[in-house]
């Protein structure tokens, strides 16, 4: 309610910027024809994977791991940190902080393990993991438009560095700081169980619906690739959101309701792109330019990684990506600021919108994290990330 809230407020704020002439019309509907298609993908998406983890996805692949884990708590903190990467990598941050965090909660405590270093590594792989396709992240679809539509190959040619140092760099440090709680021990078999043959968990919750797990899978599987073949990525989105439509229409009618649409994100995006985009007419970018710096050396690079890294823990990573990307002028520089708005926003609470719904995730399930404690953690981990990201990019992106 307060994202949407905070969304009309911006909503009014863009009206009166485009009435008073500080927004100019054809740039708005410049801005319109940029801007749809990534909202309607996110609307799609978003359908498409409350589908899918109403169908028990993600929860059974969860519990899938807890057994492969072998009753190693290192072991399946190693599995549940590639789910969390593959999640965000190929289904976006705001899925991995929403469906997952729940789903590794649950799996934690069944195994009797403590949930802070796998709570973590699920928000903070929700961020630092989402920049290695178009489709990880709301900035990487908005900087694969400045930078003329490049596919993602391309996209990912540019990042993968960047990103693989950007998931390494967090693991190591919960790695070090929660070391004796990895080397704890669990049962693979879930207090209750009566069947050795019985499935992970399965005397906690209803019987599994398989159609709906199979179409779900399935779509998923066909999804995945079909979202970096170089297609609008709206139309395969769309087309999964339909298919899986019609198979819950079938299957489980009641899920289909109109709350699956994330209406407060799209207030709040919406607005958000209004008040940015007259934000930057009034020369805001120009102002942000002296910190930034504008060369391509290494230093030059950080400098404009910091300011987006910045920028995201004072306001919000969105905002500060659309504040500096006139900055970004060649793909090295934008990798940089992608580093930076991406793989930084882990210090404040309000950094990334996947934070503050991940830690609402956290408050149902009563686990109790301080934002105190999360942003001193964070204020370690994050220059250290992007400082290294950069590094590479430095190395690896000339």
């Amino acid at each position: 309610m307060r994202l949407a809230i905070i969304g009309a407020v911006l909503l009014l704020a863009g009206a009166v910027a485009i009435a008073t002439g500080a927004l100019p019309f054809t740039d708005l509907m410049a801005l319109v024809d940029r801007v749809a298609p990534i909202l309607l993908f996110v609307v799609a998406m978003t359908v498409v994977t409350e589908l899918c983890s109403e169908a028990g996805v993600f929860l059974w692949t969860a519990r899938r791991l807890r057994y492969w884990g072998r009753g190693y708590s290192i072991l399946l903190w190693l599995f549940l940190a590639v789910f969390a990467t593959l999640s965000t990598v190929f289904l976006s941050l705001d899925t991995t902080a929403v469906l997952l965090t729940p789903v590794v909660v649950s799996v934690t405590r069944q195994a009797g393990l403590p949930a802070l270093p796998f709570a973590l590594t699920t928000v903070w792989l929700a961020n630092t993991a989402s920049l290695l396709l178009p489709i990880s992240n709301l900035t990487n679809l908005l900087a694969q438009h400045s930078l003329g539509g490049i596919t993602p190959g391309g996209f990912a040619g540019l990042m993968w560095a960047p990103s693989l140092t950007a998931v390494v760099v967090p693991l190591l440090f919960i790695a070090i700081v929660f070391r004796r709680d990895l080397r704890n021990r669990y049962s693979r078999i879930p207090v209750g169980r009566i069947r050795p043959d019985q499935p992970a968990g399965a005397e906690s919750r209803p019987a599994t619906d398989r159609v709906l797990l199979g179409c779900s899978a399935v779509v998923l599987a066909l999804l995945l690739p079909a979202l970096v073949s170089g297609v609008p990525v709206w139309i395969p989105a769309l087309a999964g959101a339909v298919v899986l439509g019609v198979v819950f229409a079938f299957r489980r009618p009641r899920v289909l309701k109109v709350t699956l649409i994330p209406w407060s994100l799209l207030l709040f995006a919406s607005g958000l792109f209004l008040v940015m985009e007259a934000a930057r007419h009034l020369g805001a970018s120009v102002l942000l330019s002296q910190v930034a710096g504008q060369g391509q050396g290494f230093l030059d690079l950080v400098r404009l990684a910091a300011t987006g890294a910045a920028g995201s823990n004072v306001l919000n990573n969105l905002p500060a990506y659309l504040l500096a990307e006139p900055l970004a002028g060649t793909p090295v520089r934008m990798a940089a600021l992608l580093i930076g708005v991406n793989a930084g926003p882990i210090i404040t609470p309000w950094a990334s919108l996947a934070t503050l719904l991940w830690h609402d995730r956290l408050m149902r399930m009563n686990v109790l994290i301080t934002w105190k404690g999360y942003a001193i953690f964070g204020l370690m981990v994050a220059p250290l990330t992007v400082f290294a990201a950069v590094a590479v990019l430095a190395v690896t992106g000339q």
